[in-house]
């Protein structure tokens, strides 16, 4: 039954985004295209998330839903979004660090650093600023497609003369039409009380849709939301993180660590992975138990290798791992599942399958990096895929480890012309960034029935160190339990209004029998 209703979802939610590109064709690209850019036009068309996203902001009201995409389009041409880039903001607005993103929140939401105290209001560099906001936000929406944001307020030390009312408006437009399912949460961190009148305002800008995500927090109870690893320490964090520029803030590609080894460049790390491919073998187990340190959040590619065996012995491998069932469709590379790698707390659900489908005619290398290469087997984590042809790939959890909302894998891809395989290497050392695909996969924790009841039946409450892990664990699950229920309320709540709207003729027909009365 419920697989039939879900079908039916399916089918409805197809329905909806058919009438919406449809109804926009006929209703706003009659006179003119001009004032969109061909390429929001183009991803319109053809992306099927870009138009759910719109409808489920709007609660699948597809007349609400047009007019903000209409809004949206506009806006995107206006600033030029398609082509912002590093070049095209002015150096200094980088270097204040008033605006970037940096670490996650509980829930594996990116945070979005707004430092109130070094925006000062000015006019004639207003237009810069809406726009390396959008730089920041289009920036993002390319690397993590379909993943909300965070938005972190940081008003410590700040006062009246950092208030600008206006930019703080149009952060707010952002989320609320022109990035639509972008916004996870507004956290306001350190308010000063004389500026309680200005943020009742910005609550009515926000919306009914909105006001629900808009936090007010001190010092103390910040960490409510966030992780103090990602917490500066004046918020009573243990973030070490001091911003800089250049280069742009991305803790998603440091300077990758060696298996069990100090810190070394990529160009040395790759040229060893000759001489590494045998010993790699032998630590590749899944059950293997590894002694290592904990290590800061960034991405490594892991130094596990395919062996031979595996190649050809491909079901063995996967066998017991979890399935994907959605799919991402890249330029090089069709990479299921499309956001998310999905681990349970029990031993047969701790592997997680990743599978690649190379769509170009050439062959295609690709490799598999980590935020947290201490708790991850990968099996491939680098080699390459024969056009037209799929690779799967093994995700293990090593060990005791928990699989956290914070960690990220990184797929990266690259086509290849005349290369052979045992050149790879040399490959990666070679190839331009700009012609690199990269998507990137968050980790979400699957309930568990047992993870409650267990511990209760057979042992006292663990007041230890490790119980209390297991209670971040849980809530950490919960949060993002209760953030998917939310979504899905707002999705009925927009098919049931749509369905008690009272429709054209029976609102003429009640007014007719007034007047007739």
């Amino acid at each position: 039954m419920a697989e039939v209703e879900q079908h039916e979802g399916e089918q409805d939610l197809e329905k909806k985004i058919e009438e919406t590109r449809q109804r926009f064709k006929n209703e706003f690209l009659q006179d003119s295209t001009e004032k969109y850019d061909a390429r929001d036009l183009d991803r319109l068309q053809t992306e099927d998330s870009v138009v759910e996203s719109y409808l489920a902001w709007r609660l699948y009201v597809v007349d609400d839903t047009l007019k903000m995409i209409d809004e949206s389009l506009q806006w995107r041409k206006e600033f030029g979004v398609n082509d912002l880039t590093e070049g095209s903001i002015p150096r200094w607005m980088f270097e204040t660090g008033a605006v970037y993103l940096h670490g996650y929140d509980k829930e594996g939401n990116k945070l979005f650093w707004f430092n109130v105290r070094l925006h000062v209001k000015d006019a004639k560099t207003a237009m810069d600023k809406k726009k390396y906001v959008a730089f920041w936000l289009e920036r993002y929406a390319k690397k993590e497609p379909g993943l909300p944001l965070t938005v972190m307020f940081d008003m410590t030390d700040s006062g009246i003369s950092n208030i600008d009312m206006d930019f703080v408006k149009y952060v707010i437009n952002c989320f609320k039409v022109y990035y639509p399912k972008f916004l996870s949460k507004m956290i306001i961190v350190e308010m000063p009380w004389i500026m309680n009148a200005a943020w009742k305002i910005v609550k009515s800008w926000l919306g009914p849709e909105a006001i629900s995500k808009l936090k007010f927090a001190s010092k103390s109870e910040v960490q409510t939301f966030i992780g103090s690893e990602y917490l500066p320490p004046h918020l009573g964090g243990t973030d070490p993180f001091k911003y800089s520029y250049p280069p742009l803030p991305d803790d998603d590609f440091q300077t990758p660590i060696s298996d069990n080894g100090p810190i070394v460049s990529e160009d040395d790390a790759e040229s060893k992975d000759g001489e590494l491919e045998s010993r790699d073998a032998l630590e590749s187990s899944f059950s293997s138990e590894v002694a290592v340190k904990p290590k800061k959040v960034n991405f490594q590619e892991e130094s596990v290798r395919a062996e031979d065996g595996d190649k050809g012995d491909t079901s063995v491998r996967t066998r017991g791992a979890r399935k994907p069932v959605t799919t991402f469709k890249g330029v090089l590379l069709d990479v299921s599942p499309a956001e998310e790698l999905s681990f349970g707390s029990g031993e047969t659900e701790k592997r997680s399958l990743i599978i690649l489908n190379n769509v170009t005619k050439n062959q295609v290398a690709f490799k598999v990096r980590t935020t947290a290469p201490e708790k991850y087997r990968v099996k491939p984590s680098s080699s390459c895929c024969e056009p037209g042809a799929s690779v799967e790939i093994v995700v293990s959890l090593h060990g005791g480890c928990q699989v956290s909302p914070q960690d990220r894998f990184l797929i990266m891809a690259a086509e290849m012309e005349n290369v052979s395989s045992q050149e790879l290497a040399q490959f990666w050392k070679d190839v331009p960034k700009i012609k690199i695909m990269e998507h990137r996969l968050r980790c979400h924790a699957l309930e568990s029935n047992k993870t409650a009841s267990s511990p209760l039946k057979n042992s006292p409450p663990d007041t230890s160190i490790s119980g209390q892990q297991d209670l971040d664990t849980v809530l950490s699950r919960l949060s993002t339990c209760n953030l998917r229920l939310e979504q899905k309320l707002n999705m009925c709540l927009g098919h049931l209004e749509l369905l008690q709207r009272p429709s054209c003729a029976s609102v003429h027909y009640r007014h007719l029998h007034r007047n007739h009365s």
